[in-house]
């Protein structure tokens, strides 16, 4: 019997269903062979070569499959096909001493029978391109964090670590940070008046110009010719100047990449990239969803085709589009997969969907956006008024507009529901004159910056070419476990104070290693190591010798940090001051007395959250103590009072100042 190895035990189970007593279907559990954790494991002197092993938990399964394939007549692997899914396979070739010409390699991007089917009849060899730039991203990645990470110890604190990209990630969160600091609000004004027919209709329009000039950006600043303007508002004659009518049509949004995904679940369904990923890795596995890593918009003509079947069928006639509907990716390489994320079978509506609520709710979200892709344009009925108030006796002509629109036909809106207003505006005539109701004026602050959240940061990462869609989420997960950034109230990123300090830290001595161009740049090498344009050892090379050298000299240059805070407290144990320390997990106290004495401990209070005007939260509870940041025996945080155990007030969000407030 032939064997057929996979990923994971569930797309395993799942192919099973098509294959049972054809083909044995064994599960790898991913990756069989790493890098040690307990060294390096590359030997920079001899060409970069990686030390892989096997780790002690994966011995055992690959004991298993060593002797399933010697007893199996053929053995084909069935990994994912992007880098990662390729490098599994080469892995398995070496730990399992495969013969790489007898070793057939098939790829789907979606697990159903004719996928499958399909793909057995056409094997083809191991890339081997795809395999060199996998290593190449993984070697790199050991290079920085193993020979970096030693450096933030003896530099800054203990326990820190650095990554290739979630370093740039952590400078975008921290030079946000810095922004909003540094922001003083302003204020201005907008204008505005309240107009009616004869026939008593009543609008309201927003001043736009002023003799012919366009407001300043964002609105006029000076307070005093505000109060002109109303003045002479007040006196004006108002008259239609110009109607335009016509009709607006909206395209409907490509079906999801794996960026696009994690952004809209993180919008409506509120789940982190993390979460996202996981829920949709199950949908895949269970043939629910085409391969969910992806840069692709490719859809394929007979997805296409059963869309415009199913629409025609369920929407009417009216719904179905002459052609499908393509898309162009603006990525300049969707290496990933072939296809956009879409639903393998559109007859499974997700409300038949059996799978648990998050996994039905993320597939809804993929059908919907599929659906939506094929069909027609929204269309509004749009209105733009231009109405002119000239006062007489200031000889000045103030413009004033008002737009208004009216869904016609709802198109792609009827199954991808969007949040819109009808504004309907009055049917006047060019020259109608207009009555003054009341001319009125509004004060606003211009905002700072929004931090970012896990959807703009993604979309900001990917804009700049920093990672790849396999690794949005890794990103977001591991600057948040390094305690480098938490999440606030609004679920947006904060950078903590020992993040700001590592990105400090990386910023002045290492620049390339943050650096949002040299990092992309280093994507486009890996980019052209899959097309077979360059060679791994030189990618990896040309980084790392200018890198090694700088670190040798930054290791001489730079002094150790010493970031003490005196205190007044005195140890217990052996008399000498205590001082504050920072350490991965933000401050705490220690013995000025070490490494004689080891005596350390918490701080009530000392890491307290403060609001956006950086005033320290006070507990809503208790009002006595203050709100601290606090970790989990798993790992995770969540917020509590400082005067615990006397006051257990405990939160998972981020609370307010208010009492009795929770998130």
């Amino acid at each position: 019997m032939n064997l057929i190895i996979v990923e994971s035990p569930t797309k395993a189970k799942t192919i099973n269903k098509f294959l049972a007593g054809e083909y044995k279907i064994e599960s790898s559990y991913g990756h069989i062979r790493d890098l040690p954790k307990s060294k390096l494991g590359i030997d920079t002197e001899n060409d970069f070569e990686p030390q892989y092993v096997i780790p002690t938990k994966n011995r055992k399964r690959v004991n298993q499959l060593k002797k399933e394939a010697k007893e199996a007549e053929k053995v084909i692997l069935a990994t994912d096909e992007d880098r990662e899914g390729e490098a599994i396979a080469w892995h398995l070739i070496q730990a399992l001493d495969l013969d790489r010409r007898e070793t057939q390699r098939i790829a789907f991007h979606e697990i159903t029978e004719s996928a499958v089917k399909t793909a057995l009849q056409s094997p083809r060899p191991l890339d081997l391109n795809l395999v060199d730039a996998q290593q190449a991203r993984r070697i790199l990645d050991r290079l920085v964090g193993y020979k970096l990470s030693p450096f933030l110890w003896k530099k800054v604190a203990a326990g820190l670590s650095a990554g290739r990209v979630q370093s740039v990630a952590l400078r975008l969160i921290a030079e946000r940070e810095g922004e909003i600091r540094k922001f003083v609000a302003e204020t201005y004004f907008t204008v505005a008046a309240l107009l009616e027919d004869e026939a008593g209709n009543k609008l309201e329009a927003g001043l736009a110009k002023i003799n012919g000039e366009s407001l300043p950006d964002p609105g006029i600043k000076n307070e005093k010719e505000v109060e002109k303007i109303i003045e002479d508002l007040k006196k004006a004659r108002f008259e239609v100047k110009k109607i335009e009518q016509k009709d607006l049509k909206r395209q409907p949004a490509a079906p999801f990449t794996t960026s696009t995904l994690e952004q809209e679940a993180s919008k409506r369904l509120r789940f982190s990239a993390k979460q996202t990923m996981r829920f949709a890795q199950g949908l895949y596995e269970k043939g629910h969803i085409t391969y969910m890593r992806t840069d692709s918009l490719n859809l394929s003509k007979e997805s296409t085709a059963l869309a415009k079947n199913w629409i025609k069928e369920h929407l009417g006639e009216k719904y179905a589009e002459e052609a499908p509907r393509f898309f162009k990716t603006k990525s300049r390489l969707a290496q990933e997969a072939h296809e956009a994320i879409r639903p393998t079978d559109l007859n499974l509506e997700p409300k038949n969907l059996a799978a648990d609520e998050p996994e039905k709710k993320l597939y809804e979200l993929i059908w919907r956006r599929f659906v939506a892709s094929q069909l027609p344009k929204a269309v509004f009925a749009a209105t733009r008024l231009e109405i002119a108030a000239e006062n007489a006796k200031s000889k000045d002509v103030y413009l004033l507009a008002v737009s208004g629109s009216i869904l016609k036909f709802d198109g792609f809106l009827k199954i991808w529901p969007t949040k819109f207003e009808d504004k309907e505006l009055p049917v006047l005539e060019r020259g109608q004159s207009l009555a003054l109701l009341e001319a009125k004026s509004e004060s606003h602050e211009t905002e700072p910056p929004p931090r970012y959240n896990e959807a703009s940061l993604i979309k900001i990462l990917e804009e700049n070419g920093i990672g790849r869609p396999s690794t949005y989420a890794p990103i977001i997960s591991v600057i948040q476990e390094r305690n480098y950034v938490l999440k606030n109230a609004d679920r947006r990123f904060e950078p903590t104070e020992i993040g700001e300090l590592v990105n400090k830290t990386l910023v002045e001595h290492f620049p390339e290693i943050v650096d949002t161009q040299f990092t992309a740049q280093m994507e486009k090498n890996l980019d052209e190591i899959a097309e077979g344009k360059e060679k791994w050892r030189e990618v990896v090379k040309s980084f790392y010798r200018p890198f090694a050298q700088n670190l040798e000299k930054k290791y001489q240059e730079v002094e150790k940090q010493k970031i003490e805070e005196k205190t007044e407290e005195v140890c217990e144990k052996c008399g000498k001051p205590m001082v504050v320390k920072f350490s991965r997990f933000g401050k705490f106290l220690a013995c000025s007395g070490y490494p004689e004495c080891k005596n350390t401990k918490k701080i009530a209070g000392l890491n307290a959250i403060t609001n956006e005007k950086g005033e320290v939260m006070a507990c809503p509870e208790c009002q006595g103590g203050k709100i601290v940041r606090k970790r989990t025996k798993r790992g995770g945080f969540f917020y509590g009072c400082s005067r615990y155990p006397d006051c257990k007030y405990a939160s998972w969000t981020r609370p307010t100042n208010e009492p009795g407030s929770s998130a």
